[in-house]
């Protein structure tokens, strides 16, 4: 049997965006990276053409958070700066932080330079009992796994 001692469970965490949001959300997306695969054709010494792939432009996700919507402003001031045209200013590092079941910090992802990029808010409906969910997407300059 394998061992799953090592396994984390993706519903506890809590996300910490420097002096702009600090809070337990629903859903995150998009804690990744990708590069993006140039092919050169090439011919052997045989004649046979032949595919040689390298590494092209390194892309960040956008990471997409979600959450109950509450009465706190903060993802909206933030995203306001940028509607403004202060993106200098709405730049803010952050991380994300998982927590196992005993509520000790297992796994973090650390970015920086970000800032959100769209902002939705809930989708009010007369006939459902679901919470109203706001919608954040950020764009960052980086990020890593730290623990």
């Amino acid at each position: 049997m394998a061992n799953d001692a090592g396994i984390l469970p993706a519903s506890h965490f809590k996300v910490d965006i420097q002096d702009v949001v600090t809070g337990y959300f629903l859903e995150c997306s998009g804690l990744g990276s990708e590069h993006e695969v140039i092919e050169h054709k090439v011919i052997s010494q045989s004649g046979q053409e032949l595919t040689i792939t390298t590494n092209g432009r390194l892309k960040w996700e956008q990471i997409t958070l979600k959450r109950g919507i509450t009465s706190s402003l903060d993802m909206w001031t933030w995203r306001k700066q940028v509607e403004e045209g202060d993106i200098e200013k709405a730049r803010r590092n952050g991380s994300i932080i998982m927590y196992n079941q005993k509520g000790e910090v297992s796994a973090q992802w650390d970015f920086r330079d970000a800032w959100p990029v769209k902002i939705s808010g809930p989708q009010p409906k007369t006939d459902s009992n679901e919470i109203g969910v706001e919608e954040i997407v950020i764009q960052h300059e980086y990020i890593t796994r730290t623990i």
